[in-house]
This record gives structure tokens, C-alpha cells and sequence, in this order.
């Protein structure tokens, strides 16, 4: 059997080649050319070929720069402007990942795709589902929750049973080797940005235009250093005038350049509204367990179906709901599809 591997340049994919490899499946090793950072291109395209050399596999460089360039990098740029907080990962994984990178693999014969994301891939009624993995510090599902089931039924995820830290102890005693790849500084997950995604947005917009700090009666209560630089529930970066109290951004307004913000109680959301992207329109709602942020805690929710929409009354509050962000619907550790948030209040 033949597997597409979607190779980064690190320890998890490279282990997961070794792992493959000794499994009996024939691995083609890809690595798929997003952004423009050059830099950590050549880095990390040099470790793929050192990896693939040594454990006598196929590699391939796959250019989507100009792809991702339209469906990722412009969306995030557009979704800070308008005030949003975007996913950038949870748009990459369906459209390039799982996407470009899955029709890659059909050019090339290949029956599976794999990657080393920390995940799981469970069968329920009959149904392959995307699962939590074992190693919950490092679960992935969340990223995910937008593959189509064509992509699902065909993928591999060799690390989801593992621990990270096991892996990377595992990797290194096997495969001596992966301690000589080089490394980059990863300050983000964002894999296009460096430092701060403020810098990205600076190539592209003015971000420091300082604004209006108002509160939740509509009262300017002191100043900010420009709305793209805030997201729904920080709670530094701007004044406000006269108080010792904690204050939270409670809303973004782009259009004036403002900012409301709140104390940790005004921050509260109970009803959450997301545009669906996985959930089919069939599905019957009931009370499932719903994440809003890729490192929020799970909490219980009434999920409802309205036309194109999910609408999820939480069970008890969450805070820092930011639109842009998804909220991903679980049944136990299984992902049941999600949607973009839009509205949260």
C-alpha cells in the first residue's frame, strides 16, 4: 500500500516516515511549499531530503504558495481588518493539507495520506471520525474539524496513540540521526508568521493608529494603539483612565477604530451562532460538548441547526468568544464537524 506523507521538516513527520516505512506501507515523502519565508523553506526542505535519504523513501516538493497566498495568508490579513480573529490552520487543513496536498497524493497512486498531527482516526457506526489523541497537551482535533470524509477515509495519523514527549525520546534513540536536523525558531503556530502576526498585518495595513477605548455603556474610558491589535479577551495593550480593576476586550469595532472593553463577568457568552462548514444538515441537535478556541477548556452545549448556521446555547459561560475562531462540536473524543463563529453573546 502506497501513503502520501506530508513531511514539515521536523522530528514528529520524520518519525512518522520511520514509522510508516517499517509497517510494510511504500512512503512518498511530501512537502508542500506554502508561504514565502525562504528561510525556513530551505531549512526545512534540506531535513526532508536528509530524512528521506536515510530511510530510503521518495520525496517530493509541492509549490501552493500562490493557493494559500489566496485561500489562507489573504483571508487572515481581511479577517483582522474587519475585526475578527482568524483560524489560519483550521482553513489550511481542508483546502491545502488535506486538500491540494490529498489530490497530490491521487497523482501519485497513493491509497492513504498521513501527517504527523497529534490525532486519532476512530470508527463510530461504521463512520470514520477524527478523535482526540492519546496526549492531550498536544491534540490536534480541533485543526481539523473541517476535512471532508473523502479526506477522512483515507488519512493516517501515526503519532495519535503517542505521547509527544515519548516520540520525540523514541524518534531520537531510533533514528540518532534527527538529532542533527536543523531547527528554526517557532515562536507561533502560525507556520507564515515569525514573531507576532502584527507584523504581518503591518506589510499590509496601518495598525497603529491609536483609538477609543469605550466601555459596556458606550463611555470613552480611555486609549488604544489600534484595533488589529487586540482580540476578544486580552486584557493589556490599552488604558483605562482611573481603574485598577482588570478590564477585557469585550468587542472590536473596525469601522471607528474602537474598542469596548468589560470586567471578566461582562466578558461572559452564553449563545454562540457559527456559519456550519462540516455539520451535515441533517444532523439532529442535542447536548454535545463544544471547544470555542483551540486551548479552551470543553464545555456542554444545546447545538441546533438553522439553515446554514449552528446555533449552540452553552450550559455554562465561556469567555473570550471571538469571532473567526471555530467552535467544534465533540461526542466523547470523536469530532463531529463545527463552523466559524459570527456572533457570540
Amino acid at each position: 500500500m502506497k501513503v502520501a506523507l506530508l513531511m514539515s521538516g521536523g522530528v514528529d513527520s520524520s518519525y512518522c516516515a520511520h514509522l510508516l516505512s517499517s509497517q510494510g506501507y511504500e512512503v512518498i515523502g511530501l512537502y508542500l511549499k506554502l508561504h514565502d519565508k525562504e528561510k525556513k523553506h530551505n531549512i526545512f526542505i534540506k531535513n526532508c531530503q536528509q530524512v528521506s535519504e536515510r530511510l530510503g523513501i521518495a520525496f517530493e516538493v509541492v509549490d501552493l504558495r500562490e493557493a494559500f497566498k489566496q485561500n489562507v495568508y489573504d483571508s487572515f490579513v481581511r479577517s483582522y481588518k474587519e475585526g475578527q480573529t482568524p483560524n489560519p490552520c483550521a482553513i489550511c487543513n481542508p483546502l491545502m493539507k488535506f486538500g491540494l496536498g490529498l489530490q497530490k497524493a491521487d497523482e501519485l497512486g497513493c491509497d492513504y495520506i498521513a501527517t504527523g498531527h497529534y490525532a486519532q482516526i476512530k470508527e463510530v457506526e461504521g463512520i470514520k471520525r477524527i478523535a482526540k489523541a492519546v496526549d492531550d497537551t498536544k491534540d490536534q482535533s480541533y485543526f481539523l474539524y473541517a476535512l471532508p470524509q473523502e479526506a477522512i477515509d483515507r488519512i493516517i495519523f501515526p503519532l495519535g496513540g503517542f505521547y509527544k514527549e515519548d516520540v520525540k525520546k523514541t524518534a531520537l534513540n531510533l533514528l540518532p540521526f534527527l538529532g542533527t536536523l536543523q531547527t528554526y525558531k517557532e515562536s507561533q503556530e502560525i507556520c507564515f508568521v515569525e514573531e507576532s502576526y502584527i507584523d504581518i498585518l503591518k506589510l499590509h495595513e496601518k495598525v497603529d493608529e491609536e483609538g477609543i477605548v469605550r466601555d459596556t455603556q458606550g463611555k470613552a474610558v480611555g486609549k488604544h494603539k489600534g484595533y488589529m491589535h487586540y482580540t476578544i479577551g486580552k486584557r493589556k495593550g490599552f488604558s483605562v483612565f482611573g481603574s485598577h480593576e482588570p478590564h477585557y476586550v469585550k468587542a472590536i469595532n473596525p469601522l471607528s477604530n474602537e474598542i469596548v472593553v468589560g470586567t471578566k463577568e461582562e466578558l461572559a457568552v452564553d449563545s454562540i451562532k457559527a456559519l456550519n462548514k462540516s455539520l451535515p444538515q441533517a444532523f439532529n441537535g442535542g447536548v454535545y460538548d463544544v471547544k470555542v478556541r483551540y486551548r479552551s477548556v470543553p464545555l456542554k452545549a444545546q447545538i441546533d441547526i438553522d439553515g446554514d448556521y449552528i446555533h449552540a446555547q452553552l450550559l455554562e459561560s465561556a469567555y473570550g468568544v471571538a469571532q473567526g475562531q471555530a467552535l467544534v462540536l465533540y461526542q466523547g473524543d470523536c469530532v463531529l464537524g463545527g463552523g466559524v463563529i459570527t456572533q457570540a453573546q
